[in-house]
C-alpha cells in the first residue's frame, strides 16, 4: 500500500514539476496587443509633461522573434499658443528572452527591441510642426493574470519612457 501511496505521489510531483518549469512560447502566428499610457520623456520635445496614449501590436514570425507596429499620441498644455501635440508611428522588432533566461513560468513575457518610426511634434505659436524618422529602443515585460489578459511594463527611447498598460494574447 505505501509503495502505491508513494508511486501517487511521485506522479503527481513530476506532473507538478514539468508544470513549474513551463515557458511562455513565443512561436510564429503568436499575436500581442498592447494599450496602455506613457511618462516621461527625453528633451524639449517629449519631456515637457503630459500622459500620453500608446499601442502596439506584435507578431511571431519565428520562434522567439515578433515584429509589429506601435502609435502613440500625446497633448498637453491648456492654451492655445501654448499647446503641445506629438504623435509617433512606426514599425517593430523584439526578442523575447523567455527561453533564453530560462523562465520558470508561463505567465511572464521579457522582451527587448527596436524599431523605426516618425515622430511629429508641433506648438502652437513658435513651432507649426516638426517631424523627424529615428530608431526607438525598448525594454519590457509582460504578466499574464489569465491566459490571455495580462499587464505590460515598457521602457524606451520613443513619446514616453515608461509606458504602462494592459495586453491581450491571441
Amino acid at each position: 500500500m505505501k509503495k502505491i501511496h508513494f508511486s501517487i505521489l511521485f506522479v503527481i510531483a513530476l506532473l507538478a514539476s514539468t508544470q513549474s518549469f513551463a515557458q511562455m512560447a513565443i512561436d510564429k502566428g503568436t499575436k500581442f496587443i498592447n494599450l496602455g499610457i506613457g511618462v516621461g520623456g527625453y528633451g524639449y520635445y517629449t519631456g515637457g509633461g503630459g500622459i500620453g496614449l500608446n499601442a502596439a501590436a506584435d507578431f511571431g514570425v519565428t520562434k522567439n522573434i515578433t515584429v509589429g507596429a506601435v502609435a502613440g499620441y500625446r497633448s498637453y498644455g491648456s492654451v492655445a499658443s501654448y499647446s503641445y501635440h506629438s504623435f509617433d508611428i512606426g514599425a517593430r522588432g523584439s526578442y523575447h528572452f523567455n527561453e533564453l533566461l530560462n523562465l520558470g513560468t508561463d505567465k511572464a513575457d521579457l522582451y527587448a527591441g527596436l524599431g523605426l518610426s516618425y515622430f511629429s511634434f508641433s506648438y502652437g505659436g513658435y513651432l507649426d510642426n516638426y517631424g523627424t524618422v529615428y530608431v526607438p529602443i525598448h525594454i519590457g515585460g509582460r504578466y499574464f493574470f489569465s491566459e490571455n489578459i495580462g499587464g505590460f511594463a515598457e521602457l524606451g527611447s520613443s513619446l514616453a519612457t515608461l509606458k504602462l498598460g494592459v495586453t491581450f494574447k491571441f
